[in-house]
């Protein structure tokens, strides 16, 4: 399951999600507004399987970033779709004759070319005002698996495929690449302005050991970060292109078959010069400091802990796996998708709640010592009648 999160004006926020049954769902976030107790969200609107919609699984879910009374998802089926919120019906769809793994959309750009990672080896872009797939950034050697557009340069996207690499593309220029990151460059190929100026030239490099199924870019733009089956998320300077050197240690775990993006906490609501990276491990949420690699919480999924007491078995399952990440837009919370069908939401815990779970330990621990001091004297009552008493014996 895959999901993504905006602002509607019907629904005011909302989120978007995609199954691998080929539906697609649409949440009102208020729903549960003044509740007390933990709620059980339905679905505000479906898309069921049908000859006008997807066929087979969704793969990517996104809201049209200038307009959320639009939205995109991408197939198993080859194809690209446009939706009207409002309606949930299909107002666009694009044959791209292969599978589309992943899709992105820029926040900044006027020119409306979403880019979709898909089982062919150059990135392909759609035209969404033209209704074509304008042409195609040929580099890779495998199956693009990941894009993700810059949100400061409009023109600049990043790739991760299934040949260990990562480009870059600036989409104005004849060649179209900016180069490839290597994993063992810490001095970086973009030049002295990012886009190429007096720029070492490299067409070869490895980003990681084995596919790249995420890239993702902070929101101001300055770094990169990248996920793969090599179990490795890589940080990379953009004003240089060079690693980053960033190291979340050997508990990174990345056996997906299709793409996982790693969830940013938005820089406003951190302190400067800090940005906090969401993992969606198999069984758990990792969060760790983005440049120091510093582990700093495990969220543990409910019901995840009661399943790797199963053992190995239980590790191969499946239905245990999170697949995606989605920031809650205006909000201090995120969503995390699972294989088997479910969305939970996740909420900090603010002081007040602190507070209160520390007096209810605290009530909790009184009456367990009360009813211990209880026992122990009704104990030594029974004791004292024993000792009394004379005991023959013959």
């Amino acid at each position: 399951m895959i999901l993504r999160t905006g602002s509607q004006v019907r629904i005011k926020p909302g989120l978007v999600s995609g199954g691998a049954d080929a539906s697609i769902k649409l949440w009102d976030l208020e729903q549960r507004e003044n509740a007390q107790q933990d709620y059980t969200n339905q679905p505000a609107a479906t898309v069921k399987k049908s000859p006008s919609t997807h066929q087979y699984g969704v793969t990517h879910v996104s809201f049209y970033p200038f307009d959320s009374q639009a939205f995109l998802s991408s197939s198993y089926d080859h194809s690209l779709k446009m939706y009207a919120t409002e309606t949930m019906a299909v107002s666009a769809t694009f044959n791209l004759d292969s599978d589309i793994y992943s899709h992105s959309l820029s926040p900044i750009a006027d020119h409306l070319l979403v880019a979709c990672a898909t089982q062919h080896s150059a990135v392909r872009l759609v035209d969404l005002r033209s209704g074509a797939s304008t042409h195609s950034l040929a580099g890779h050697q495998r199956s693009v698996l990941s894009v993700a557009w810059s949100p400061h340069e409009e023109f600049v996207l990043a790739s991760g495929s299934s040949d260990a690499s990562v480009r870059l593309w600036d989409i104005r220029r004849s060649a179209n690449s900016l180069g490839v990151l290597d994993m063992d460059d810490a001095v970086g190929i973009l030049g002295e302005d990012g886009l190429g100026k007096n720029a070492r030239k490299r067409d070869h490099g490895k980003a990681h050991n084995d596919a790249v199924n995420g890239a993702v870019w902070t929101d101001d733009g300055k770094f990169l970060v990248t996920a793969g089956h090599d179990e490795r998320v890589r940080v990379w300077d953009m004003s240089t292109g060079a690693n980053a050197l960033s190291h979340f240690g050997p508990i990174i775990k990345n056996s997906h078959l299709s793409t996982l993006l790693p969830l940013l906490v938005p820089s406003h609501l951190l302190a400067a010069g800090k940005q906090i990276m969401l993992y969606p491990n198999p069984k758990e949420i990792l969060m760790f400091d983005l440049f120091e690699g510093t582990l700093l919480k495990r969220l543990r999924v409910p019901g995840a802990m009661a399943a790797a007491i199963q053992g190995k078995a239980a590790q191969m399952n499946l239905r245990n796996q999170t697949t995606a990440l989605s920031w809650r837009a205006g909000d201090a919370g995120f969503f995390s998708a699972h294989s088997d069908g479910a969305i939970r939401a996740w909420l900090p815990r603010m002081q007040e709640d602190v507070q209160a779970e520390d007096e209810e330990a605290e009530t909790a621990e009184g009456s367990e010592d009360e009813s211990r001091k209880r026992k122990r004297e009704a104990l030594d009552e029974i004791f004292r009648d024993l000792t009394k008493q004379k005991i023959t014996f013959t």
